[in-house]
């Protein structure tokens, strides 16, 4: 499966997501997967309809969290800039 990237659409950060290494991108579909699988690391926007990174992991099981939500995001959203 090609994220919107890969074929060439443009995708923006989305500006609720904390200054950091790991954010979601417009690519998001509000499936809420990130969110069951990285609690307090995910939040929802109900109004818009997205998800975004609350705040950045900061120990390994929470990194091991991001790193599985990376993994089954549908829509690819989940981008890490380090």
């Amino acid at each position: 499966m090609f994220g919107a990237a890969e074929i060439g659409f443009m995708t923006h950060k989305i500006s609720d997501n904390t200054k950091g290494r790991f954010y979601v991108d417009t690519n998001c579909i509000n499936c809420s997967i990130c969110c069951e699988i990285a609690p307090g690391i995910f939040a929802t926007n109900h109004e818009q309809g997205y998800e975004y990174v609350l705040r950045q992991p900061d120990n390994k099981k929470e990194l091991a969290w991001m790193a599985e939500a990376m993994d089954v995001c549908p829509a690819r959203a989940i981008q890490d800039n380090g």
